[in-house]
């Protein structure tokens, strides 16, 4: 331990003869990192739900959830109860881009009587000051939200509820243990009926304390509280905490960490005075922790030890006094005047003569180095269990270097002259790789409680501005019938020769006329061009014993002056993707392929297409564009087109809207824009743009890379709704795409890639709901059993995409029964399977 300067003229041999007397009370780092790595492991415990009832570090969930980012707004009271007084506070917060805090407050007693009366009463006399302060600030007639601090050990089961575990620091109110402090309140206001306050939050000191300095400095995720007792809170993953359910998100923790060592981890080195301490205490065998570090027992732990040195002729000449013999009479106050720079060897004097001694120059020096000693050993303790703390935050987080904030309250802390230096040494002396600025609390319990309040109001309205842009994405039952119905209606005007014209769903007739039945057989080309690479495939066909497919193929590309010179692609309507090759628009490509190969002998055909689009077997004599009654024909529906004429409009939002009026081809394939991968990441971007603007989101600052169109890939939906993705891997995701976000954010950006490929999933049911029940009335079934084939990346590698849909067409098809098949190669080794039917097919003509 190095030591510290000292006042002039201390005796250096003293000084040894005292460290060395205190040997046990001056622990090495190698030490403190080994209560750090024991801290660890108790937290770990105290967060287990088969560990925690055994652990002596409780790891409380608060149910506090967020802390503040300075936008919060309003007026709110608080209430704070710890003591014998309680007081009643009213905090203005305003956010006009300045974060002000107003407070005016009112101290009230609690007599004696009340402390020890019915809890009725308590709560009774409560109230009734709380009327008395609403009364004489006149806002009486107001509904303000309170926050509610009620330092005492409790178990919270939400944040507006908390269980009284047991009465401490002299209050003995009946029938309060084990019943919930907040309805009480509520109970006891309620029956005087002359005001009303709606009790938000019920929060302990030390979750206040970094509310406060949450508040001034948005890094703060610790609360520290060193004064008469001690404790801590900090803000853990969701994941990590089995005793509240959900994955979701941060909840702070009230550790409880005075209980530390409770279960004997800390035997070795605790030494006589604490055990001392711990036997002549109120609660022997509890708070061990706090017991070593604490105001409450410093000054005390300091006496024991001068009366074991005066028994042992080291001190006062070997002389006691009753006064050095009573406990409690060397108080923790002392501890800090001694220790002051300048006057601390003069205060000894005083103290020590005030309590009938008549100590010499080498007393006063003697007393110095053991107050530094003790108050030493509790800076450092203290230092190894939060170095604990903040790198789980740290491995939380899954940083190379953490910088964060820990706010600090307590009279230890604040008023010991050097405290608060040593405990920073300890940590960084514990953490070299981490960043960590301490910020002292102002009214933790106080303004703390009204600033829970204040967050918890601003989640709330946050949430529901949130809700009710996203209801519009939100499709109902009736609704998605109603789009199964209009997909119906337009499938059928797509069938119909005088109504086609006008369709936009345009039933498009292929001329495959039959689905493979096994007896396939034979070697087929296929080619499938779709893009700037084409492929050649050859597909071998077995039927028999050893039915099965096997395929070999190559990938040419496509150069650019090919793309763009002369064509060497039925009747090709338009080009897209890029291709301009001159000379094959309105030309009929199969012609053209079969000149270019002069007439070779293997069967080919080609596939092409992209977006979302569906096809099925329709019956020929519902086929009113192709001649002949007999038999089926697959239609290719071209349903991207469907809405394409307003009958979509009631359902698509203005965020549809903006990815419509910026696409290529606005107004057209307006169905395909609302389902297909292409389009959906640029729906969440624009609905995260709207979010930010109105300052719900990345605390309402819009990136330049967010204003980028197309950065939001729709493979980054598949990925942030993965259920295998922790949000810390949702937020690296969002960092990639450079936008920097808190957790919250992380929910938030999670919840609408959930509503947007949910919609998607849906309509894509509703649509598909309205093909099985026309096959289902083609045939004239009451009930149908069919197979659907599936391809395209949103189904096959989103996680929830295929079982939204999949239960969409359940419910809105009840009378069929629908199996999914994923295809494998629909475009190239399909296009090889429509040949080989239509090879089957012609031979048997032949034949």
């Amino acid at each position: 331990m190095t030591s510290e300067r000292t006042a002039d003229g201390m005796d250096s041999n003293l000084f040894t003869q005292i460290d060395k007397y205190l040997y046990d009370m001056r622990l090495s780092e190698e030490t403190l990192q080994e209560v750090s790595q024991r801290f660890g492991k108790e937290m770990e415990k105290g967060l287990g739900a088969e560990t925690n009832p055994t652990a002596s570090v409780k790891m409380l969930p608060t149910f506090v959830r967020s802390t503040p980012d300075g936008t919060e707004d309003g007026d709110f009271l608080a209430l704070d109860l710890g003591g014998t007084n309680f007081r009643v506070l009213r905090v203005k917060v305003s956010d006009n881009g300045l974060q002000k805090v107003e407070m005016e407050n009112q101290i009230y007693a609690i007599p004696e009587e009340l402390m020890r009366g019915s809890g009725v009463q308590l709560f009774d006399h409560i109230a009734e000051c709380l009327a008395n302060f609403m009364e004489k600030l006149k806002i009486k007639d107001k509904k303000l939200p309170l926050g509610f601090t009620f330092s005492f050990p409790c178990h919270q089961t939400k944040l507006d509820e908390s269980i009284l575990v047991t009465w401490t620091k002299g209050f003995k109110c009946s029938s309060v243990e084990g019943k919930d402090v907040v309805s009480m309140l509520r109970k006891s206001i309620k029956k005087r009926g002359d005001f009303d306050i709606d009790i938000v939050a019920v929060v302990n000191d030390t979750v206040g304390t970094m509310m406060t300095c949450g508040y001034d400095d948005h890094n703060c995720e610790v609360g520290l509280i060193v004064g008469t007792g001690t404790n801590a809170c900090y803000m853990e993953e969701m994941r990590h905490i089995d005793l509240v359910e959900g994955d979701e998100g941060r909840m702070c923790i009230n550790m409880e960490w005075g209980a530390f060592g409770d279960d004997g981890v800390l035997n070795d080195i605790r030494t006589e005075f604490d055990r001392e301490i711990d036997m002549g205490s109120l609660n022997p065998g509890k708070q061990l922790f706090e017991k070593m570090i604490s105001g409450m027992y410093m000054g005390e732990l300091v006496r024991l030890i001068l009366v074991k040195m005066a028994k042992e002729g080291l001190l006062f000449g070997g002389r006691l006094t009753p006064d050095l013999l009573t406990t409690g009479h060397f108080e923790t106050r002392y501890v800090s005047a001694i220790e002051k720079e300048k006057e601390g060897l003069q205060k000894a004097h005083e103290i020590l003569s005030k309590l009938g001694l008549e100590p010499s120059h080498e007393d006063c020096v003697a007393t110095h180095r053991i107050c530094q000693i003790v108050s030493t050993r509790s800076a450092n303790l203290c230092g190894a269990t939060l170095a604990a703390v903040l790198r789980r935050i740290k491995e939380n987080k899954g940083l190379d270097r953490l910088r964060s904030t820990v706010g600090v309250d307590g009279s230890v802390y604040k008023k010991h002259p050097h405290f608060a230096r040593r405990l920073h040494k300890t940590v960084r002396k514990l953490l070299p790789d981490c960043e960590i600025r301490f910020v002292r609390s102002e009214d933790g319990s106080g303004k703390g409680a009204a600033m829970v309040t204040a967050v918890a109001y601003r989640l709330a309205a946050q949430h529901q501005a949130r809700q009710q842009i996203l209801e519009a994405l939100k499709l109902s039952h009736e609704q998605l019938l109603e789009v199964k119905q209009r997909m119906r209606s337009e499938m059928e005007k797509g069938l119909g020769k005088e109504t086609h014209a006008e369709a936009t769903v345009k039933m498009l007739p292929t001329y495959v006329c039959s689905t493979p039945d096994g007896t396939e057989k034979g070697d087929f080309l296929a080619l499938d061009l779709g893009g700037t690479n084409f492929r050649v495939l050859l597909v071998r066909v077995r039927n028999g014993m050893r039915r099965g497919v096997e395929m070999h193929n190559k990938i040419y590309s496509i150069p650019v002056e090919v793309m763009q010179g002369t064509g060497e692609e039925g009747i090709l309507l338009k080009w897209t993707k890029g291709f301009k090759a001159t000379g094959c628009e309105g030309e009929d490509v199969v012609n053209l392929l079969k000149e270019a190969i002069h007439r070779r002998e293997l069967p080919l055909v080609i596939t092409g297409g992209t977006g979302s689009n569906a096809c099925y077997m329709e019956e020929m004599r519902n086929v009113e564009l192709v001649e002949g009654e007999e038999g089926r024909m697959c239609v290719n529906m071209e349903w991207g087109a469907f809405g394409d004429n307003g009958c979509l409009d009631d359902i698509r939002t203005e965020f549809d809207m903006a990815v419509d009026e910026l696409s290529l081809n606005p107004g057209k394939q307006r169905f395909e824009k609302m389902i297909s991968g292409m389009y959906l990441g640029e729906i969440v971007r624009n609905i995260l743009m709207d979010f930010t603007k109105r300052g719900l989101l990345f605390r309402g600052r819009i990136s330049e890379r967010l204003k980028t169109r197309g950065i939001f890939e729709t493979k980054f939906l598949s990925q942030i709704e993965s259920d295998c993705l922790a949000l810390l891997q949702v937020r690296s995701i969002l960092q990639h795409l450079g936008l920097e976000s808190t957790c919250d954010d992380s929910i938030i950006v999670k919840e609408v890639c959930t509503v947007v490929a949910r919609r998607a999933a849906q309509l894509c049911g509703a649509g598909m709901a309205a093909v099985v029940d026309k096959i289902r009335e083609n045939r004239g079934l009451d009930f149908l059993k069919v197979t659907v084939g599936v391809d395209g990346t949103l189904y096959k590698l989103h996680p929830h995409f295929s079982t939204v849909m999949h239960e969409t067409v359940k419910q809105l098809s009840p009378k069929c029964e629908v199996t999914f098949l994923p295809s494998e190669d629909g475009s190239g080794k399909g296009a090889a399977l429509i040949t080989a039917v239509a090879c089957r097919i012609r031979e048997a003509g032949q034949r």
